[in-house]
């Protein structure tokens, strides 16, 4: 067994993190202390103790307890808890059914779990790091709370790890190493804020390096292979960095948007995806105020198009700068917001006459094009009449405004 495995904390009282559900008083500390189960989701990134939670809950709530990965298991697997979790129910036992990764269950694998939990039957605790709101079929979870997990803050984690090295029957103690301040800042630093990933990291560090003193030089050959940190192309915090990028540079805060530029960039981003959005951007954000911008944007997109990688960070990068300080305005996407809404309120205006085309005579002896001038110095009507429709004449949708 590996040292995260034999550090998973039994009870509360070894349990770090999430005082915001388990302190004194709160929502599910006082349910492990009454004995009231009921279903539940946990939503929280990877190492903050999903996991060990809902096994802490089974084990101080005397129930029968099963976990399931969504990965592996399926419907079939499912019949089979049921049968039991029929068996525990004449027992008078709880039957808690812990699902790891439900957003990967499909909804016809969920549907299955619903009438079980309606009926209590089952207890579900499902476990996930995406947006159940998306994930969790609407039904499912209407019958669950949702409790979100947040990221192990440096404090717990180094709690954490010197528990770690210190016990000498589950953990590292025995080795009799140490780890100076700096090191141990590093090694909370490269875990991304996962506990999991900190005990795995300093297990290979103990049992593989001679020294009785674990350096920042061995954290870092430790890391030397990690990616920069948590990033999948189709989960939240895909979309997170991408929002903090785009809201940065609409803030004309530089140094933000390159930050999460680079963040994108080191976990393996699309630039073209990352370029896209800068065209969007220039458009929505800026707009008239810099009307290079959508120029230098649809620019980078083709520069990065020919380049490729690597050398199109440097376009990217050069980019995002000129975007994030050039003048901003919304007055491109708000007249259009203003001018869709008035569509919706007058769908069906007829065309004024003087603008409908007129390539028959028929056409012009009904007064298409009638009093329309186009000539090098004039383009319009001649008379003193809108280009929009009657009633809507007086109405004014761009106004242009800057920051």
């Amino acid at each position: 067994m590996n040292l995260a495995y034999r550090m998973r904390p039994q009870n509360l009282h070894e349990f770090f993190g999430q005082e915001h559900l388990v302190a004194r008083d709160k929502i599910l500390r006082r349910m492990i202390e009454t004995k009231t189960l009921f279903s539940m989701i946990l939503w929280g990134p990877p190492g903050s103790g999903k996991t060990t939670l809902a096994q802490i809950i089974s084990k101080n709530t005397n129930s029968d307890f099963y976990a399931f990965s969504a990965v592996q298991t399926g419907k079939e697997d499912l019949k089979k808890i049921i049968i039991k979790a029929r068996t525990n129910q004449t027992a008078q036992k709880r039957t808690i059914l812990f699902i790891d990764e439900i957003h990967r269950w499909n909804k016809a694998q969920q549907d299955s779990l619903l009438p079980h939990v309606e009926s209590g039957l089952i207890t579900l605790i499902g476990a996930t790091t995406e947006n159940p709101s998306f994930e969790v079929i609407g039904p499912l979870l209407s019958r669950c709370r949702v409790f979100v997990l947040k990221r192990l803050d440096e404090k717990n984690l180094e709690k954490i790890l010197d528990i770690a090295l210190k016990d000498k029957e589950k953990g590292l103690g025995k080795q009799g190493k140490t780890i100076p301040k700096d090191a141990k800042e590093l090694l909370i630093r490269l875990c991304g804020q996962d506990a999991r990933i900190m005990l795995n990291a300093l297990e290979i560090a103990v049992t593989n390096f001679k020294s009785k003193q674990i350096s920042s030089e061995i954290i870092k050959e430790v890391f030397q292979t990690r990616s920069a940190g948590l990033y999948d192309k189709k989960a939240d915090e895909h979309y997170n960095i991408i929002s903090a990028y785009i809201k940065s540079m609409r803030g004309s805060d530089p140094d933000a948007a390159l930050y999460y530029l680079a963040r994108m960039l080191e976990n393996g981003e699309d630039p073209k995806f990352i370029a896209r959005r800068m065209i969007i951007f220039a458009s929505e954000d800026i707009g008239l105020a810099d009307r290079g911008a959508l120029i230098q944007a649809n620019a980078a997109f083709e520069a990065v198009h020919k380049i490729g990688m690597p050398e199109a960070q440097l376009i990217l990068a050069h980019a995002t700068l000129y975007l994030a300080t050039a003048k901003k305005s919304r007055a491109v996407v708000n007249a259009l917001g203003r001018a869709k809404e008035t569509v919706y309120e007058f769908p069906n205006e007829a065309i004024p006459l003087h603008l409908r085309n007129a390539p028959t005579k028929l056409m012009k002896d009904l007064g298409y094009a009638k009093d329309y001038a186009w000539t090098e110095k004039y383009v319009g009507p001649k008379k003193d009449v809108s280009f929009l429709p009657e009633r809507l004449k007086a109405r004014k949708f761009f106004e242009f405004t800057q920051k």
